[in-house]
């Protein structure tokens, strides 16, 4: 009875085994009903003056360059509206020379983004601790960058990786585990420049 269960598993497997066999997920497809999108002002919770003003014309900008949905104000009919809160900035050195000065920094940039259906006004995916990093060297080293710089490159993959999730798939999970986020006083909003 082992050796046919046995062989009965040894079959299935080869079967499997073959090259045309690939896994594909099941595709997440945006409710029908959405065809217009607006994007909503972007909300800074953080000390970081006019952050939200940069990544809003990002994120527009490339919604728009996606041209998959058409973009329209809230009120001009849109049936889906993407919520964005930025809600921790943090730029910290994380090496130093052998005079105690920052070489190289970690920048981090934690999103609260939903995905909302108007018509139902629920929402249709939401990720609450949505992070964008950038590992730069100081801009007084060659190849280094500014902080403003490194700034623009996160909100620039932010925004890439908000409008695919919105677009391609929004059933699969982006963002970092909220429960360690928010209970580690580590993650505060802080910025240092030297």
């Amino acid at each position: 009875m082992k050796k046919i269960v046995l062989l009965g598993l040894c079959a299935l497997l080869s079967a499997c085994a073959g090259e045309n066999v690939v896994y594909t997920p099941q595709a997440q497809i945006m409710p029908q009903h959405i065809k217009k999108i607006a994007v909503r002002p972007i909300l800074n919770r953080t000390e970081v003056f006019a952050l939200e003003d940069k990544f809003y014309n990002e994120l527009y900008d490339t919604f728009l360059r996606n041209g998959t949905y058409q973009i329209v104000s809230e009120n001009n009919g849109a049936q889906g509206v993407v919520v964005t809160t930025i809600s921790r900035y943090l730029n910290m050195p994380i090496q130093y020379d052998s005079q105690l000065i920052p070489t190289v920094y970690k920048m981090e940039i934690w999103l609260d983004v939903v995905f909302m259906d108007a018509t139902t006004n629920t929402p249709v995916w939401r990720e609450p601790a949505f992070l964008g990093t950038q590992i730069y060297a100081a801009s007084t080293l060659p190849g280094g960058m500014t902080e403003q710089q490194a700034r623009d490159l996160i909100f620039e993959k932010l925004s890439k990786d908000i409008v695919k999730r919105t677009v391609d798939g929004f059933g699969s999970v982006r963002s970092e585990n909220k429960k360690k986020v928010m209970n580690n006083p580590e993650y505060t909003t802080i910025t240092e420049s030297y």
